[in-house]
């Protein structure tokens, strides 16, 4: 006979997920970095430095200020330094200790975190909240229900105002939230990071874990067999069997591991892309070894060569000393030295040489040469300064006009110009000079341009 065929589906409808609440070591970590992350995110715009705001990223006013250190359009490069820091911070972590970004500090983890919290204060526990969802629409349904959304769509809201406040300063915008008077880029960044924090926390959840994140896809490719990952010591646990039954093994097949566990995979089966390192499971398992007298650790933060050779801890990390680490940390430091170096000697001052162009040289009185300029001058710094300009690359070239301008902290200013020269000073054409800008308070701090004097050759 003929087997009965059999259909694959291509898509599959999700299956929802309802996580087990669990304590242990590692749930108390990671309330630990929920804190310090909400506390860091929602803190520091309303601490303020130099009488304005800490950390602002003033996009109209092209000027980025972190803590006591001002960046600008043209020290983009700083930040690029900073986004591949960050990146290979992420690689060296992932190598030693897997995904444990994802597990403890990532937003979506984070937020997922706080709204499952509230979600357990206004549905219950696991089995309360799966009653409640085949539950038809009751008036206990309607208000927990309600009461939840409202709460997330609370948090959400916050959370798009806070974001908004890094770019335009908090307080002022604190004075718009009490009228509804934000501008149209305002209202949409609040209503766009707050649906996306509502969307992904409170209904996405895991897929964008599975689905959505590409680092689960390539994270694999930064693991080898000394990689701290969570893992199945089946060596341990099994055959499995219930309690009751002496089957050898030390896992009675409980599933706590999988209903405790947020993306709603089984980590009996091995290393899985979905799994985002949150040790749930660690907690879980080793809570019911607990109780029924078994020693911890069948489900454990381990390596596959210390799961195979039996190492130790102090083994383990010895091991972690192994080249990509090394290669990691040789890279990073680097970076850090080169990048805190270049911040260290970095001149808060610049000065940009602009000729007018509708006057490329022209004779004035006394048979001089005059040229015009424009001193686009930038005081990075928060402190007001006096600069001197001096010119320089020409026997007779004088500046005709001040010599002296004052800038406010972090001020711009386009300054004209005039230099002359006399007619037979220096050759026909183009003439290399020199413009320097000196502080009259800090003679250390000054830029020098070159730029071209233009003698007419008739």
């Amino acid at each position: 006979m003929n087997a009965p065929e059999q259909v694959i589906k291509m898509y599959a409808a999700r299956e929802e997920i309802y996580p087990r609440e669990t304590a242990g070591r590692y749930a108390s970590l990671r309330w630990v970095f929920v804190w310090l992350t909400q506390l860091a995110f929602y803190g520091t715009p309303w601490l303020t430095w130099n009488g304005r705001q800490a950390l602002l990223f003033d996009l109209a006013a092209r000027k980025f200020y972190i803590f006591g250190l001002v960046l600008w359009p043209q020290d983009f490069i700083y930040l690029a330094a900073l986004l591949i820091i960050c990146a290979y911070l992420l690689f060296l972590a992932t190598a030693i200790a897997g995904r444990v970004w994802c597990g403890f500090s990532c937003p979506q983890t984070v937020y997922t975190e706080i709204f499952l919290w509230i979600e357990r204060k206004f549905e219950g526990t696991r089995s309360a909240r799966m009653r409640l969802a085949k539950e038809g629409l009751t008036f206990n349904k309607m208000w927990r229900k309600g009461g939840k959304h409202l709460a997330w769509g609370t948090v959400a809201l916050w959370t798009g105002y806070t974001f908004v406040g890094y770019f335009t300063p908090i307080k002022s915008l604190a004075l718009e939230a009490l009228h509804l008077s934000f501008g149209p880029w305002e209202w949409f960044w609040v209503l766009f990071y707050s649906l996306a924090t509502y969307g992904n926390a409170g209904w996405l959840r895991e897929q964008v874990c599975k689905y959505m994140c590409p680092y689960a896809r390539f994270q694999s490719s930064m693991f080898d067999r000394d990689t701290l990952i969570i893992t199945y010591n089946a060596k341990r646990g099994e055959p499995r069997g219930a309690l009751n039954k002496n089957t050898g093994g030390s896992c009675i097949d409980c599933s706590m591991c999988v209903q405790v566990c947020p993306v709603g995979i089984d980590i009996r089966k091995g290393l899985q892309y979905e799994c985002i390192g949150c040790a749930a499971c660690v907690d879980a398992c080793d809570s019911v070894m607990d109780k029924i007298g078994q020693p911890r650790g069948l489900v454990l933060y381990s390596t596959d060569h210390a799961l195979a050779e039996g190492y130790t801890h102090r083994q383990i990390r010895q091991h972690a000393l192994r080249p990509r680490v090394l290669i990691y940390s040789a890279i990073l430091l680097a970076i850090i030295c080169a990048v805190g170096t270049a911040l260290w000697l970095r001149t808060p001052l610049k000065m940009d040489v602009i000729r007018d162009r509708g006057a490329m040289g022209r004779e004035v009185e006394d048979g001089m040469i005059e040229n015009v300029y424009r001193l686009q001058i930038m005081n990075t710094s928060e402190q007001a300064h006096s600069y001197r300009i001096r010119v320089s690359g020409m026997p007779s070239l004088e500046l005709v006009t001040e010599q002296q301008v004052t800038l406010a902290g972090t001020e711009t200013r386009a300054v004209p110009v005039r230099l002359r020269a006399a007619h037979g000073d220096g050759a026909k054409g183009s003439n290399k000079i020199t413009i320097e800008l000196t502080a009259l308070d800090d003679p250390a701090l000054k830029v020098r341009e070159n730029a071209v004097f233009i003698v007419p050759r008739s």
